[in-house]
This record gives C-alpha cells, structure tokens and sequence, in this order.
C-alpha cells in the first residue's frame, strides 16, 4: 500500500508553498530526496508513517491536514 494508493488525498503542496517552501528546501528538514517530495505530492508515493510525520513538523501541521482519506 506504500505506493499508487489512490484513494489518498494530500494537500502537501498546497501546504508547502504556504510555507514559503520549495521542494528541495522541505526535503533537505525532512531528509529526504527532492524527488522524494515531488512523488508524494503527485501521488506517485505515499510516505511512511517517520517521513509523514517529519514532513508535518517540518510544516508546523497535523499529518490529518497533509493527507486525507475520501
């Protein structure tokens, strides 16, 4: 279920350019690759429970208010 779940809303680009973000600067607080965030926030991957949660702090949110199930 890690990968390809569609039915798994994220706001997570949304949220990270609210932030002042980018990418590279929300991968290198979450330490993770680049692509790593590009393919989560294009719903290719879903992040694990550490990374969603790093990703969160990172974004001073709920991990409730990156992801969502319909």
């Amino acid at each position: 279920m890690g990968r390809n779940h569609k039915k798994l809303l994220n706001n997570l680009e949304e949220l990270r350019k609210s932030a002042g973000l980018t990418q590279q600067d929300l991968s290198v607080n979450a330490e993770v690759s680049r692509k790593s965030i590009n393919a989560i926030e294009n719903g290719i991957y879903v992040p694990s429970t550490v990374l969603a949660l790093k990703i969160a702090k990172t974004l001073e949110c709920k991990v409730e208010e990156l992801f969502k199930l319909p």
